[in-house]
């Protein structure tokens, strides 16, 4: 799935993560959709790279596209081993 949409910005509190499209609507997405982001700290989140096809976290070695957001889907990728999430 292909979407002309792309994030402008990123943003979190406590539950989720909210993120700013070039059409001007405005997501909401629970972090329990990402365990990486879910556990990660504050400073680790605000490490975010914008890209035209998604968000990335190089620390985190999550990415997240926008067409995935859009589409309502959570993280598709490996299961997040217990180590990584203490």
């Amino acid at each position: 799935m292909t979407s002309l949409v792309k994030a402008t910005r990123v943003t979190f509190d406590q539950d989720s993560m909210w993120v700013s499209l070039s059409d001007g609507r405005t997501l909401s997405v629970p972090l329990a959709w990402f365990p990486r982001l879910l556990h990660a700290s504050p400073a680790e989140l605000q490490e975010v790279s914008i890209s035209s096809r998604g968000l990335h976290w190089e620390a985190l070695d999550e990415d997240i596209s926008i067409a995935g957001l859009l589409a309502g889907r959570g993280d598709q990728g490996r299961p997040m081993t217990k180590a990584a999430a203490e």
